[in-house]
């Protein structure tokens, strides 16, 4: 990756998707976006990013799901506030 560009990462709480509990993901780095879902932690959309970035932004949520969920977790908390 374009070390002098930091890679900016969101992602949403819980959602229901088919039946199941899911997490949105979001990567950006300038104009270049990828986009995927937890689980199965894999990048559905890709506008700007190579394979081989591709590859290690699924490495990331692979080894980051526990902490990705945690947050999603909180992220409900705050939503079913409003």
């Amino acid at each position: 990756m374009n070390k002098q560009e930091e890679v900016k990462f969101t992602q949403s709480g819980f959602l229901k998707i088919d039946g199941k509990k899911r997490v949105s993901i979001r990567f950006e780095r300038g104009s270049d976006i990828a986009e995927g879902m937890l689980p199965p932690g894999k990048i559905t959309k890709n506008h700007g990013f190579s394979d081989k970035e591709v590859a290690g932004l699924e490495v990331y949520l692979e080894m980051n799901c526990d902490e990705i969920y945690k947050k999603a977790k909180e992220i409900g908390k705050f939503t079913n506030l409003l």
